[in-house]
């Protein structure tokens, strides 16, 4: 006999594959957060330069600001709009060189 449980008793490769790739992505974006948090509290403070695009606009640093869509929103929201955010990041470092008096302005999004 039988007992249903309240869970499906049989999966399909396609419930499988919806639960492995929402498991997946809820894994990496937790690990690009932790990943983050390390960065903000032990390596940012130690580079020797804040972010440019904080630094111009007055608003949270790249890092704030993807660990933000990260929470609130979700990793592929994260990976769309953080190049965009670089970017602006480097139009601001330019920005403040060319206003500043010979400091160099370091972007954060320098490519690894």
């Amino acid at each position: 006999m039988k007992r249903n449980l309240g869970y499906k008793s049989e999966w399909t490769f396609r419930d499988y594959s919806l639960m492995s790739a929402t498991t997946v992505e809820s894994f990496a974006a937790q690990a690009a957060i932790a990943s983050l948090n390390i960065y903000q509290k032990h390596l940012s403070p130690r580079k020797g330069f804040s972010c440019p695009h904080r630094l111009l606009h007055g608003n949270e640093s790249c890092s704030a600001y993807i660990k933000q869509v990260l929470i609130n929103q979700d990793l592929r929201t994260a990976l769309q709009l953080a190049p965009q955010r670089f970017q602006a990041c480097k139009v601001a470092a330019q920005t403040l060189q060319q206003s500043s008096s010979g400091c160099i302005v370091i972007p954060c999004c320098i490519p690894l």
